[in-house]
Protein backbone atom coordinates (compact mmCIF):
# COMPACT_ATOMS: atom_id res chain seq x y z
CA UNK A 1 0.00 0.00 0.00
CA UNK A 2 2.70 2.46 0.95
CA UNK A 3 4.45 1.36 -2.71
CA UNK A 4 1.93 2.46 -4.38
CA UNK A 5 1.09 5.60 -2.72
CA UNK A 6 4.63 6.68 -3.09
CA UNK A 7 4.40 5.52 -6.93
CA UNK A 8 1.27 7.90 -7.17
CA UNK A 9 3.08 10.61 -5.61
CA UNK A 10 6.21 10.23 -7.86
CA UNK A 11 3.81 9.96 -10.94
CA UNK A 12 2.23 13.28 -10.15
CA UNK A 13 5.53 14.98 -9.93
CA UNK A 14 6.52 13.87 -12.50
CA UNK A 15 3.90 14.78 -14.56
CA UNK A 16 3.86 18.21 -13.50
CA UNK A 17 7.52 18.75 -14.19
CA UNK A 18 6.48 17.47 -17.51
CA UNK A 19 3.68 20.07 -17.75
CA UNK A 20 5.89 23.65 -16.56
CA UNK A 21 7.81 23.79 -20.23
CA UNK A 22 4.52 24.16 -21.79
CA UNK A 23 2.92 25.89 -19.01
CA UNK A 24 5.60 28.28 -19.55
CA UNK A 25 5.71 28.35 -23.59
CA UNK A 26 1.81 29.43 -23.11
CA UNK A 27 2.19 31.98 -20.85
CA UNK A 28 5.11 33.42 -22.72
CA UNK A 29 3.77 33.10 -26.08
CA UNK A 30 -0.19 34.15 -24.68
CA UNK A 31 -0.27 35.28 -21.48
CA UNK A 32 1.98 37.98 -21.44
CA UNK A 33 0.15 39.47 -24.90
CA UNK A 34 -2.80 39.01 -22.92
CA UNK A 35 -2.04 41.06 -19.91
CA UNK A 36 -0.52 43.90 -21.95
CA UNK A 37 -3.58 44.07 -23.99
CA UNK A 38 -5.82 44.49 -20.97
CA UNK A 39 -3.03 46.88 -20.06
CA UNK A 40 -2.97 48.70 -23.45
CA UNK A 41 -7.27 49.01 -23.85
CA UNK A 42 -7.37 51.30 -20.55
CA UNK A 43 -4.70 53.81 -22.02
CA UNK A 44 -5.45 56.52 -24.93
CA UNK A 45 -2.61 54.95 -27.12
CA UNK A 46 -0.83 55.61 -30.48
CA UNK A 47 1.24 52.81 -31.06
CA UNK A 48 3.79 54.77 -29.41
CA UNK A 49 2.52 56.24 -26.50
CA UNK A 50 0.82 55.36 -24.01
CA UNK A 51 -1.89 58.15 -21.55
CA UNK A 52 -3.38 55.81 -18.41
CA UNK A 53 -7.26 56.31 -18.65
CA UNK A 54 -8.26 53.55 -16.79
CA UNK A 55 -11.51 51.53 -16.53
CA UNK A 56 -13.50 54.74 -17.75
CA UNK A 57 -12.53 53.46 -20.90
CA UNK A 58 -14.61 51.24 -20.79
CA UNK A 59 -17.54 52.66 -19.66
CA UNK A 60 -16.74 55.09 -22.45
CA UNK A 61 -16.63 52.40 -25.01
CA UNK A 62 -20.11 51.07 -23.84
CA UNK A 63 -21.65 54.46 -24.41
CA UNK A 64 -21.23 54.44 -27.75
CA UNK A 65 -23.64 53.92 -29.71
CA UNK A 66 -21.28 52.42 -32.91
CA UNK A 67 -20.20 49.57 -30.40
CA UNK A 68 -23.72 48.50 -29.72
CA UNK A 69 -24.29 48.65 -33.63
CA UNK A 70 -21.65 46.76 -34.27
CA UNK A 71 -22.53 43.97 -31.85
CA UNK A 72 -26.21 44.50 -32.98
CA UNK A 73 -24.41 43.36 -36.34
CA UNK A 74 -22.88 39.90 -34.46
CA UNK A 75 -26.21 39.10 -33.39
CA UNK A 76 -27.85 38.97 -36.46
CA UNK A 77 -25.12 37.24 -37.95
CA UNK A 78 -25.99 34.84 -35.38
CA UNK A 79 -29.35 34.34 -37.22
CA UNK A 80 -27.38 32.06 -40.25
CA UNK A 81 -26.13 30.10 -37.50
CA UNK A 82 -28.91 27.77 -37.27
CA UNK A 83 -29.54 28.12 -41.09
CA UNK A 84 -25.57 27.40 -41.74
CA UNK A 85 -25.96 23.89 -39.87
CA UNK A 86 -29.77 22.42 -40.86
CA UNK A 87 -29.06 22.92 -44.30
CA UNK A 88 -25.86 20.78 -44.26
CA UNK A 89 -27.53 18.52 -42.23
CA UNK A 90 -30.65 17.82 -44.36
CA UNK A 91 -27.43 17.00 -47.33
CA UNK A 92 -25.71 15.04 -45.24
CA UNK A 93 -28.50 12.57 -44.58
CA UNK A 94 -29.63 12.71 -48.66
CA UNK A 95 -25.87 12.02 -49.47
CA UNK A 96 -26.02 8.64 -46.74
CA UNK A 97 -28.57 7.56 -48.38
CA UNK A 98 -27.00 7.13 -51.60
CA UNK A 99 -29.13 8.86 -53.59
CA UNK A 100 -28.23 8.74 -57.35
CA UNK A 101 -25.29 11.12 -57.87
CA UNK A 102 -24.36 11.25 -54.07
CA UNK A 103 -20.50 10.89 -54.92
CA UNK A 104 -20.27 14.18 -57.48
CA UNK A 105 -22.57 15.93 -55.38
CA UNK A 106 -20.19 15.43 -51.95
CA UNK A 107 -17.12 16.77 -53.89
CA UNK A 108 -19.73 19.75 -54.96
CA UNK A 109 -20.56 20.74 -51.54
CA UNK A 110 -17.46 20.09 -49.91
CA UNK A 111 -16.10 23.00 -52.36
CA UNK A 112 -16.77 25.61 -50.13
CA UNK A 113 -14.46 24.38 -47.83
CA UNK A 114 -11.63 23.93 -49.92
CA UNK A 115 -12.04 27.84 -51.51
CA UNK A 116 -10.00 30.82 -50.02
CA UNK A 117 -12.48 33.20 -47.87
CA UNK A 118 -11.13 35.77 -50.62
CA UNK A 119 -12.14 34.18 -53.28
CA UNK A 120 -15.63 33.58 -51.83
CA UNK A 121 -16.19 36.88 -51.02
CA UNK A 122 -15.20 38.32 -54.43
CA UNK A 123 -17.12 35.66 -56.00
CA UNK A 124 -20.24 36.92 -53.54
CA UNK A 125 -19.37 40.64 -54.91
CA UNK A 126 -20.28 39.43 -58.49
CA UNK A 127 -23.16 37.64 -57.73
CA UNK A 128 -25.13 39.98 -55.04
CA UNK A 129 -23.94 43.20 -57.26
CA UNK A 130 -26.92 45.15 -58.72
CA UNK A 131 -25.48 43.81 -62.21
CA UNK A 132 -24.86 40.61 -60.88
CA UNK A 133 -25.85 36.78 -61.36
CA UNK A 134 -28.88 37.44 -58.88
CA UNK A 135 -31.00 39.64 -60.36
CA UNK A 136 -29.99 37.37 -63.59
CA UNK A 137 -31.62 34.56 -62.10
CA UNK A 138 -34.65 36.30 -61.18
CA UNK A 139 -34.43 37.62 -64.40
CA UNK A 140 -34.58 34.19 -65.88
CA UNK A 141 -37.71 33.84 -63.87
CA UNK A 142 -39.50 35.88 -64.90
CA UNK A 143 -39.05 38.89 -61.74
CA UNK A 144 -37.01 40.97 -63.95
CA UNK A 145 -39.52 43.65 -61.97
CA UNK A 146 -37.69 42.74 -58.56
CA UNK A 147 -33.72 43.83 -59.56
CA UNK A 148 -31.75 44.62 -56.16
CA UNK A 149 -28.29 45.40 -54.96
CA UNK A 150 -28.08 44.11 -51.70
CA UNK A 151 -24.68 45.45 -51.25
CA UNK A 152 -26.21 48.94 -51.31
CA UNK A 153 -28.50 48.91 -48.02
CA UNK A 154 -26.83 48.35 -44.46
CA UNK A 155 -29.22 45.37 -43.59
CA UNK A 156 -29.41 44.27 -46.80
CA UNK A 157 -25.58 44.03 -47.24
CA UNK A 158 -25.50 42.23 -44.02
CA UNK A 159 -28.34 39.69 -45.28
CA UNK A 160 -25.27 39.18 -48.31
CA UNK A 161 -22.50 38.63 -45.67
CA UNK A 162 -25.01 36.42 -44.16
CA UNK A 163 -26.07 34.35 -47.05
CA UNK A 164 -22.33 34.14 -47.59
CA UNK A 165 -21.65 32.72 -44.60
CA UNK A 166 -23.70 30.07 -44.88
CA UNK A 167 -22.74 28.90 -48.01
CA UNK A 168 -18.71 28.53 -46.85
CA UNK A 169 -19.99 26.70 -43.74
CA UNK A 170 -21.78 24.01 -46.21
CA UNK A 171 -18.99 21.94 -46.85
CA UNK A 172 -17.79 21.97 -43.62
CA UNK A 173 -20.65 21.20 -41.66
CA UNK A 174 -22.19 18.69 -44.04
CA UNK A 175 -18.46 16.67 -44.10
CA UNK A 176 -18.91 16.72 -40.05
CA UNK A 177 -22.61 15.17 -39.77
CA UNK A 178 -21.59 12.74 -43.27
CA UNK A 179 -18.74 11.61 -40.43
CA UNK A 180 -20.93 11.05 -37.86
CA UNK A 181 -24.08 9.24 -39.90
CA UNK A 182 -21.16 6.54 -40.81
CA UNK A 183 -20.50 5.87 -37.15
CA UNK A 184 -24.51 4.96 -36.79
CA UNK A 185 -25.65 1.92 -35.91
CA UNK A 186 -27.69 0.52 -39.19
CA UNK A 187 -29.32 -1.99 -36.77
CA UNK A 188 -31.36 0.53 -35.10
CA UNK A 189 -32.54 2.01 -38.78
CA UNK A 190 -33.15 -1.40 -40.01
CA UNK A 191 -35.80 -2.10 -36.90
CA UNK A 192 -37.37 1.36 -37.43
CA UNK A 193 -37.88 0.61 -40.69
CA UNK A 194 -39.39 -3.01 -40.31
CA UNK A 195 -41.83 -1.31 -37.73
CA UNK A 196 -43.26 0.61 -40.60
CA UNK A 197 -41.13 4.17 -39.79
CA UNK A 198 -40.86 6.19 -42.61
CA UNK A 199 -37.09 7.35 -43.55
CA UNK A 200 -37.94 10.94 -41.87
CA UNK A 201 -39.54 9.54 -38.83
CA UNK A 202 -36.12 7.26 -38.41
CA UNK A 203 -33.96 10.31 -39.11
CA UNK A 204 -35.26 12.83 -36.67
CA UNK A 205 -36.17 10.00 -33.91
CA UNK A 206 -33.47 7.40 -34.14
CA UNK A 207 -30.52 9.12 -36.32
CA UNK A 208 -30.86 12.78 -35.20
CA UNK A 209 -30.20 11.65 -31.36
CA UNK A 210 -27.46 9.37 -31.85
CA UNK A 211 -25.56 12.85 -33.72
CA UNK A 212 -25.67 14.83 -30.95
CA UNK A 213 -22.07 15.15 -30.16
CA UNK A 214 -21.46 16.22 -33.81
CA UNK A 215 -24.22 18.57 -33.68
CA UNK A 216 -22.45 20.53 -30.85
CA UNK A 217 -19.49 20.42 -32.02
CA UNK A 218 -20.92 21.74 -35.54
CA UNK A 219 -22.54 24.24 -33.16
CA UNK A 220 -18.89 25.14 -31.74
CA UNK A 221 -17.10 25.70 -35.36
CA UNK A 222 -20.02 27.57 -36.81
CA UNK A 223 -20.14 30.05 -33.72
CA UNK A 224 -16.38 30.32 -33.93
CA UNK A 225 -16.38 31.36 -37.49
CA UNK A 226 -19.40 33.80 -37.42
CA UNK A 227 -17.17 35.92 -34.72
CA UNK A 228 -13.90 35.52 -35.42
CA UNK A 229 -13.78 34.08 -39.33
CA UNK A 230 -15.59 37.08 -41.12
CA UNK A 231 -12.62 39.23 -41.33
CA UNK A 232 -11.57 38.32 -44.88
CA UNK A 233 -14.80 38.23 -45.93
CA UNK A 234 -16.36 41.32 -45.00
CA UNK A 235 -13.45 43.47 -46.07
CA UNK A 236 -13.40 42.06 -49.75
CA UNK A 237 -17.97 42.23 -50.05
CA UNK A 238 -18.26 45.07 -47.83
CA UNK A 239 -15.25 47.01 -46.30
CA UNK A 240 -17.32 47.07 -43.14
CA UNK A 241 -19.92 49.53 -45.00
CA UNK A 242 -22.45 50.97 -45.93
CA UNK A 243 -21.60 52.88 -43.28
CA UNK A 244 -21.16 50.11 -40.35
CA UNK A 245 -23.97 47.89 -41.67
CA UNK A 246 -21.49 44.92 -41.86
CA UNK A 247 -19.16 45.85 -39.41
CA UNK A 248 -18.21 42.83 -37.10
CA UNK A 249 -16.42 43.60 -33.36
CA UNK A 250 -13.48 41.66 -35.05
CA UNK A 251 -13.60 43.83 -38.37
CA UNK A 252 -14.26 46.89 -35.58
CA UNK A 253 -10.86 46.08 -33.94
CA UNK A 254 -8.80 46.20 -37.35
CA UNK A 255 -10.88 49.86 -38.10
CA UNK A 256 -9.95 51.24 -34.76
CA UNK A 257 -6.58 50.46 -34.69
CA UNK A 258 -5.29 49.95 -37.89
CA UNK A 259 -7.42 52.50 -39.95
CA UNK A 260 -7.68 55.01 -37.50
CA UNK A 261 -5.15 54.50 -35.44
CA UNK A 262 -6.67 54.28 -31.97
CA UNK A 263 -4.55 51.23 -30.85
CA UNK A 264 -5.80 51.32 -27.43
CA UNK A 265 -9.05 51.16 -28.11
CA UNK A 266 -8.59 48.56 -30.80
CA UNK A 267 -7.18 46.95 -27.85
CA UNK A 268 -10.13 47.44 -25.26
CA UNK A 269 -12.27 45.72 -28.68
CA UNK A 270 -9.87 43.00 -29.08
CA UNK A 271 -10.28 42.58 -25.10
CA UNK A 272 -14.03 42.32 -25.58
CA UNK A 273 -13.84 39.89 -28.37
CA UNK A 274 -11.54 37.58 -26.18
CA UNK A 275 -13.90 37.62 -23.88
CA UNK A 276 -16.87 36.65 -25.73
CA UNK A 277 -14.94 34.16 -27.31
CA UNK A 278 -13.62 32.90 -23.52
CA UNK A 279 -17.42 32.35 -22.62
CA UNK A 280 -17.92 30.48 -26.03
CA UNK A 281 -14.81 28.11 -25.23
CA UNK A 282 -16.07 27.73 -21.66
CA UNK A 283 -19.28 27.08 -22.63
CA UNK A 284 -18.08 24.53 -25.48
CA UNK A 285 -16.26 22.55 -22.61
CA UNK A 286 -19.44 22.09 -20.78
CA UNK A 287 -21.56 21.12 -23.51
CA UNK A 288 -18.20 18.41 -24.55
CA UNK A 289 -18.16 17.11 -21.00
CA UNK A 290 -21.68 17.05 -20.59
CA UNK A 291 -22.86 13.13 -20.09
CA UNK A 292 -25.51 11.71 -22.98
Amino acid sequence: MARTSALARHRTRTGRAMVIPALALVTLLLGIPIIQAVYYSMTQWDGITATWIGPSAYVNEFKDPTFWRVLENNGLLLLAVPVAMFIPLGLAFLLNERVAGWKVFRSIYFLPTAISWVVIGMVAVRFFAYGGQLNGLLASVGLSSVHTDLLSGEYTALLAVGLTFIWSMLGTNTIIFLTGMATLDPSLAEAARVDGAGGMRVFWHISLPQLKRFIQFSLIITLISAFTALFSLIFVMTGGGPGYGTTTLEFFVYQTGFSQGMFGTGALLGVVLFVIMAIIGIAQLRILRTKD
